[in-house]
């Protein structure tokens, strides 16, 4: 069996890591997998570029300029807006054309056009198109927030502000003759996204299941190291909280909630503040933000190798996610499986990895109290590191995840027969 999944990226963003990670699990499990991309850095042999590089940055700015004279050249939603109407032709490439299954992740940014997935179709080559946020069911947006326009007609978008002139809704018109076109399957990573798509007007009547990411269980070690002050002088008698992100400032991590509860415990918990520590990792574009956290803090800055963010975790024992939204937040399952317990929101993906009060805890949206209550939890639980780890290894081990693949692939190519 042929595989080809299709991501903008071999290495940047969460969509790239866990798509090249599904590459190597189908690969352990026999599959011909490869991967395309039109951002390579050359970090894997299984995965090479497509296109060739000055039509694909032509591609780029000729879409990014379709949406700035939409928004009002505004800079600070240019990147949470995609149309996909510019991008490589996939389907002349040679691996495309003999491939048994494409898969697409995510290919905005002009990775494809929907043109363009059009005519993978016309190959005679069935699709799967693995949903890693909102995009898919909405006009031009990854995340909707509080919007729910996507549920019937996305017409003056909050992103494109008065400048949008339905841009949005074009979109999402587009979409929807694509849908109705070419018999896509779809794969939700988390039961949260599926439930998004299942009320959105584009998807509600898809081929639509949820299979969630794989994650490489056993890289990580779920033995608790002991603090003993040499080690980023993380104090030996405290609980250690541990969060995590690609940048912690980007406004939909909520470091301004994480800010609120540590104020929240300062003042109304003191002798939980008397027992926490918080570790932080990732880049920062203002790190002076962090001098508003109440409590004591160790700030590492990017976590670049493996070897060290198994050793932040085991060094902890709550891993911390203070996201807003989140379709299958990856640092809690890496936590998890380093025998953390996870506290965090649950507006997102977070009920597929964390049991309520038995292996984590789902704290109140938006509520500092709440997450404070669940840090006090998570500090006094007995909670068995090994039993975490095996939690998370029953549902996102790479084994069992590349299985749940192989058998809609194998459905997709026998139905073709």
């Amino acid at each position: 069996m042929n595989v080809v999944i299709i991501n903008h990226s071999d290495s940047v963003g969460g969509a790239a890591v866990v798509s090249l990670r599904l590459v190597h699990a189908l690969l352990d499990a026999g599959v011909d997998a490869r991967m395309l991309v039109v951002d390579r850095q050359d970090i894997d042999v299984y995965a090479q570029p497509m296109g060739d590089g000055l039509n694909n940055k032509k591609n780029f700015l000729l879409e990014r300029l379709g949406i700035l004279l939409h928004n009002g050249f505004n800079k600070q939603t240019l990147f949470q807006i995609d149309t996909c109407t510019h991008g490589v032709d996939a389907s002349q490439h040679p691996w495309v054309r003999q491939a048994d299954v494409v898969v697409l992740a995510w290919v905005n940014q002009a990775t494809l056009s929907l043109k363009g997935i059009e005519r993978i179709h016309r190959l005679g080559i069935p699709i799967v198109w693995v949903m890693h946020d909102m995009w898919n069911a909405t006009g031009v947006c990854h995340h909707a927030y509080d919007c729910t326009k996507y549920q019937d007609t996305c017409m003056a978008c909050p992103l494109l502000g008065k400048h949008g002139h339905d841009l949005s809704t074009r979109t999402q018109q587009r979409k929807a003759r694509l849908y109705s076109q070419v018999p896509i399957h779809f794969v939700a990573v988390s039961h949260w996204l599926e439930s998004v798509c299942r009320k959105s007007s584009l998807l509600r009547e898809s081929d639509l299941r949820v299979i969630p990411n794989a994650f490489p269980i056993d890289d990580f070690n779920c033995e608790r190291l002991p603090n003993t002050g040499d080690y980023y002088d993380l104090p030996p008698d405290k609980k250690v909280a541990i969060m995590g992100a690609r940048r912690l400032d980007e406004s939909v991590k909520g470091l301004d909630q994480l800010i609120a509860a540590t104020q929240y415990i300062a003042q109304q918990k003191p002798d939980l503040a008397s027992k926490l520590h918080l570790l932080l990792y990732g880049d920062i574009n203002d790190e002076s933000l962090l001098q508003q956290l109440a409590l004591p803090h160790t700030y590492v800055g990017p976590v670049l190798t493996q070897d060290l963010l198994n050793q932040l975790y085991q060094h902890s024992d709550i891993v911390l996610s203070t996201s807003l939204y989140e379709t299958l937040p990856g640092t809690l399952i890496e936590g998890q499986a380093s025998g953390c317990i996870p506290v965090t929101f649950g507006m997102g993906g977070q009920a597929d990895i964390v049991d309520h009060l038995k292996s984590g805890y789902i704290a109140h949206y938006k509520s500092p109290e709440s997450l404070a209550q669940g840090l006090e939890w998570a500090a006094s639980q007995p909670v068995s590191r090994e039993y975490l780890h095996q939690e998370v290894a029953r549902k996102f081990s790479a084994h069992s995840v590349a299985q749940q693949f192989i058998e809609l692939f194998n459905s997709l190519i026998f139905g073709q027969q």
